[in-house]
């Protein structure tokens, strides 16, 4: 098992390596056998690892308002810039996983007087599919609203059920098939790109970090930004709100410089 793990590293990431090992110790327990992930010597090589390469998880950059913005500005002419800016918005608005932008069909979104409601039936950590309702509310800007963008991409592509992101053919005509996660990605890198900014730093999770990156800088609480992103754990959105306020609440301000 140390030998496995140790083949591992040259591949992997120790996040990785720290998920099969979950694997293999689950199917252990599931038979009743002892799980060689436990052992001094595996535990050792893990820590070996961990010294050798780090733990530093690599993220996305976090696409803060102000990217938002420029990335709006970049999107195409036509029914598939409507769909882009459509997506953008509402996975930033709602700091939605990719997985969540795309599974989401038209009978999830409820319009109303203040704002969209946006039923996800399953989520990343709703693996029961209990389900959730999260409110987006009308932006100020109505050229950066998610709710009047979201409306008009409907409208425009005739979607009054099935999914509600889709793909168009080369000759503009909207798809009955729903986007995949990656497509999420792509059209972020894309975009991310026109607007000047370095493609490899922004993917799908970009617009999930962006919300609460953004959020925290601007002063909203803790609750309201978990509320939002259904982050179950404080330490992860507690790091978005450290880098939210490294300029906002910094010392070095206080210094006279």
């Amino acid at each position: 098992m140390a030998a496995y793990i140790a083949e591992c590293a040259g591949r992997l990431k120790v996040g990785s390596i720290l998920r099969r090992l979950n694997v293999i110790a689950e199917a252990h327990k599931a038979t009743e056998l002892d799980s060689p992930t436990s052992s001094g010597m595996v535990r050792n090589t893990l820590k070996g690892i961990r010294r050798t390469v780090g733990t530093a998880a690599v993220q996305k950059a976090p696409a803060v308002t102000a990217d938002i913005r420029a990335m709006l500005e970049a999107t195409d002419t036509g029914l598939i810039g409507t769909r882009d800016r459509a997506m953008v918005l509402l996975g930033f608005a709602g700091a939605f996983r990719r997985s969540e932008i795309v599974g989401l069909d038209f009978s999830d979104l409820t319009f109303s007087r203040d704002g969209l409601t946006v039923t996800l039936r399953r989520s990343k950590t709703d693996q029961e599919a209990q389900g959730c309702k999260i409110g987006i509310p009308y932006g100020s800007n109505p050229e950066t609203c998610p709710v009047r963008t979201l409306q008009a991409w409907l409208e425009k592509a005739g979607i009054t059920d099935g999914p509600a992101f889709r793909s168009l053919n080369r000759h503009g005509a909207v798809q009955p098939g729903r986007l995949s996660p990656v497509d999420v990605a792509r059209v972020v890198k894309k975009l991310a790109e026109r607007a000047g900014l370095d493609p490899a730093k922004y993917a799908g999770h970009s617009l999930r970090a962006g919300h609460a990156t953004s959020a925290a800088a601007s002063g909203a609480s803790e609750r309201s930004i978990m509320n939002q992103t259904g982050h179950r754990s404080v330490q992860m959105v507690r790091r978005y709100i450290r880098e939210g306020s490294l300029f906002r609440e910094n010392s070095a301000g206080k210094l006279g410089l």
